[in-house]
């Protein structure tokens, strides 16, 4: 496989359990996974458990329906950006929400070695606050 379909087979499964299952397969035991500061779930975190439990599992008790709809990808030797929308309601507020993202990914032999979040952090806030910004 390219980085390219490495990095697609990790969205385009025909199952968030197979996405999560070829993201698994396909990651370095350390990888490096960035959530963008002002994101609610902001950090940095190491290897996949810490990533499971710090973000996955967040996301899928706090949101129903949250997803990322890819536009499109950009491959440059080790490096894919893959870019599009979050969508998704905050359970607690039950505010829809929608906010461009693009994700880089780098991959070193084949294995994912790290991840970085760049999004629009505010429409995420807003639908989680009563208040809007």
């Amino acid at each position: 496989m390219t980085n390219l379909e490495i990095i697609k087979s990790t969205y385009e499964g025909s199952s968030s359990e197979e996405n999560g299952r070829n993201l698994q397969k396909h990651i370095a035991d350390d990888i490096k996974w960035k959530e963008a500061d002002g994101f609610p779930l902001s950090g940095t975190y190491i290897g996949f458990k810490e990533i499971e439990q710090k973000v996955f599992s967040q996301l899928a008790t706090q949101w129903t329906d949250y997803r990322f709809i890819v536009d499109g990808y950009v491959a440059d030797g080790d490096h894919v950006f893959a870019y599009g929308t979050y969508h998704g309601v905050f359970n607690k507020t039950g505010k829809v929400f929608s906010a461009r993202v693009a994700h880089l990914w780098t991959l070193k032999n084949h294995k994912i070695i790290s991840f970085e979040q760049f999004v629009d952090s505010v429409p995420v806030v807003n639908a989680m606050m009563t208040k809007t910004l």
